[in-house]
């Protein structure tokens, strides 16, 4: 099958299930750089858990910005959202090896300030993700179950600090999205899914992004700190974009192509 088949193929895939793997979307350098990038998150922020790596440190982050925007990813997200891209949110979960936290059962939509939740999620593997070191799991089918409200909790070390109420999910049913570094898996944001911690030597890195249509408004007071436009044409009067950041030497990471982000 030619690419697009391929991308037609796990359309219909995702429609039925709520999710589908692609493997080797992205190539090993790519890879290597968002590797780099992860240490140099987590040198810049000395205070923060590598799995709370989030959207808030992207606004002036050029290489953040240029690995959301490759082409490969976005045309994954337009079979699902259409051509006119905007980035929503992306978020490192980097689980170290040992500690890494779980990320227990939950939607989510049930965070998001979206109007409509028109949204698609692609994780990206940033280190091979299997069952050994905390992979990501879903429960399929639940795409068509409603938004649910999440509870606290904090009894168990975990990432979000909440989930679905465990009532709703039955982990028989799970399955383990196991993914070579440059895989990617997209998700709908209905459907239950989770992890494990991380209790292997291997760290599991994934790169969590969260791809709307422009039409989709996002519901905020304030400036969005990950608003960018990333094909295609904005809607005028639903969100207000961010200008792409500027690569400026000796202040943000050097990457292959970062003089055309000067």
């Amino acid at each position: 099958m030619n690419n697009q088949q391929l991308l037609s193929a796990a359309k219909d895939k995702y429609q039925q299930d709520g999710y589908v793997a692609i493997q080797n979307v992205l190539d090993a350098d790519l890879i290597k750089e968002a590797q780099e990038h992860v240490e140099w998150l987590l040198q810049k922020n000395p205070g923060t858990r590598p799995e709370n790596l989030g959207n808030d440190l992207m606004t002036d982050d050029p290489f953040w910005v240029r690995l959301v925007s490759d082409d490969r990813l976005l045309d994954i997200a337009q079979q699902f959202i259409g051509p006119d891209i905007a980035l929503f949110a992306s978020h490192y979960i980097c689980k170290p090896p040992y500690d890494g936290k779980a990320v227990l059962w939950h939607q989510d939509g049930s965070y998001w300030p979206l109007e409509p939740m028109n949204v698609v999620t692609l994780w990206l593997a940033v280190d091979d993700s299997v069952v050994e070191n905390g992979c990501l799991r879903v429960i399929p089918g639940t795409q068509t179950m409603d938004i649910q409200q999440v509870r606290p909790n904090t009894a168990v070390d975990n990432v979000l600090e909440s989930e679905v109420d465990p009532a709703l999910v039955d982990e028989s049913k799970a399955v383990d999205i196991i993914l070579k570094a440059g895989g990617v898996s997209v998700h709908n944001p209905n459907i239950i899914h989770g992890s494990e911690p991380n209790h292997s030597a291997l760290r599991r890195c994934g790169l969590t992004i969260r791809y709307i249509p422009a039409t989709t408004k996002i519901v905020t007071k304030t400036q969005w700190a990950s608003a960018f436009m990333l094909r295609g044409q904005e809607v005028p009067g639903i969100n207000s974009y961010l200008p792409k950041p500027k690569y400026v030497p000796g202040k943000h990471m050097p990457f292959r192509g970062c003089e055309a982000w000067m």
